[in-house]
């Protein structure tokens, strides 16, 4: 018969599996006039999102998965544009370490020395159970960049390059460690509110 330390033990090893996340009921917005929202869903790809198929008349507009990445399509010419890149975490690697590996790999080795993976700060908090990440500048590189500002309010180049901080557009890398998924996000929103639903992204658990 076992006693009521068992029962204590079994009680505390559930509560360190960390519960995966319901998937979302729907987007998080009406969708625009023109558009109607369709949940895509790719297995392969590990991501499952809420996308706008427009119709414009001229120009209709759809996602599809390309190269490991969501991707926006126009019907009136151009090559896919990726929106939301879906990266590979190594064995054992915290999401943390991951976006800073990723980084390390894409950013030239002097400007990487000079920036810190920090939280990213929108506007809003992140859907819970989701984290947001940015690469900016560490504090003596700020220091020097804002002495050299435009004074007539340019927006500069990206100072940590382009996976990094962008003053031309909203992006960043997002990880969801409870949803049972060894990938992280590369999210681009860009100026205007998109054509999927950021808030809604959903890493798909690993099988």
């Amino acid at each position: 018969m076992r006693g009521p330390g068992f029962l204590a033990l079994v009680l505390l090893c559930i509560r360190a599996v960390p519960a995966l996340a319901a998937p979302p009921a729907g987007p998080s917005r009406p969708a625009d006039k023109g558009c109607a929202w369709e949940k895509l869903s790719d297995p392969s790809l590990g991501l499952e999102a809420w996308v706008e198929r427009c119709d414009y008349g001229f120009r209709k507009i759809d996602f599809l998965v390309k190269d490991g990445s969501l991707a926006i399509r126009y019907s009136d010419g151009g090559a896919p544009e990726r929106l939301v890149d879906v990266l590979d975490l190594l064995p054992g690697e915290s999401e943390k370490a991951g976006i800073q590996r990723l980084l390390a790999t894409r950013t030239p080795k002097a400007l990487a020395a000079r920036c810190v993976v920090a939280p990213y700060r929108g506007d809003k908090a992140p859907p819970a159970g989701v984290e947001r990440f940015t690469f900016e500048p560490d504090a003596a590189y700020r220091k020097e960049l804002d002495a050299k500002a435009s004074p007539d309010g340019d927006i500069p180049e990206p100072p940590c390059g382009e996976w990094g901080e962008s003053f031309d557009g909203i992006q960043y890398f997002e990880a969801q460690p409870s949803s049972g998924s060894r990938k992280v996000l590369f999210v681009r929103v860009g100026q205007d509110i998109p054509l999927f639903d950021e808030e809604t992204l959903r890493l798909l658990p690993q099988r």
